[in-house]
């Protein structure tokens, strides 16, 4: 079994790598259908999941995941279940024995025991702000400065979410296989360097 994780600043395009990739190699693909089954199994609505998993850890949250504690109000005991149930739908995702590329939800860590390959992919602010311009619903009419700070509190959440999990270092090099800038790139044209550089990494395993 092969495993990809894509872990991605906001709107640097790490999800397009992600399907991308997993359409060159054949490899399952998972993204935005982990928020559903994590609302299956938790009993929530996927926008309140997605919203809880972007705005990252309440303020008033223990940091003590994975232990015993109490909670100190129900936004925290509903974002723990949500933590557990991505783990474990994730875990079983692995499970299966398939080929997969996934996107976010801290994989590389919870994967970790799979000898996966890991990519962070991340551009500059003004890449990500077209990025975010380009694929804005019909209406949106965000500043620059609005996006940037929209930028900044996502990854901020995806920061602390993976610090919950496992021992942080989001987005810092050394965490990862592969680091992708992808500022001033098409996408589109990196894929198969990138499918090479992933079947170099099984194949030397």
């Amino acid at each position: 079994m092969r495993i990809i994780t894509i872990s991605r600043e906001f709107a640097s395009g790490g999800r397009e790598i992600g399907k991308r990739l997993a359409d060159e190699l054949g490899f399952d693909y998972y993204d935005r259908e982990i928020i559903n089954r994590i609302a299956e199994k938790s009993s929530f609505d996927p926008d309140y999941v997605e919203e809880m998993l972007d705005r990252g850890l309440p303020k008033i949250f223990p940091l003590t995941f994975g232990r015993t504690f109490t909670y100190p109000d129900s936004a925290s005991q509903n974002f723990n279940k949500i933590l557990l149930a991505e783990q474990q739908i994730i875990t079983e995702i692995a499970q299966k024995g398939r080929d997969f590329v996934i996107v976010g939800r801290s994989a590389d860590i919870i994967l970790s025991k799979y000898n996966t390959f890991n990519i962070f992919v991340y551009a500059d602010m003004a890449s990500k702000i077209l990025r975010c311009r380009q694929r804005a619903p019909q209406g949106e009419t965000l500043t620059d400065r609005e996006y940037a700070k929209k930028i900044k509190k996502i990854d901020s959440a995806r920061a602390s979410n993976r610090e919950l999990i496992g021992n942080g270092g989001w987005g810092e090099k050394e965490n990862y296989n592969l680091c992708v800038n992808t500022t001033n790139v098409d996408i589109k044209k990196i894929i198969p360097a990138l499918a090479g550089l992933s079947l170099a990494f099984f194949n030397g395993q």
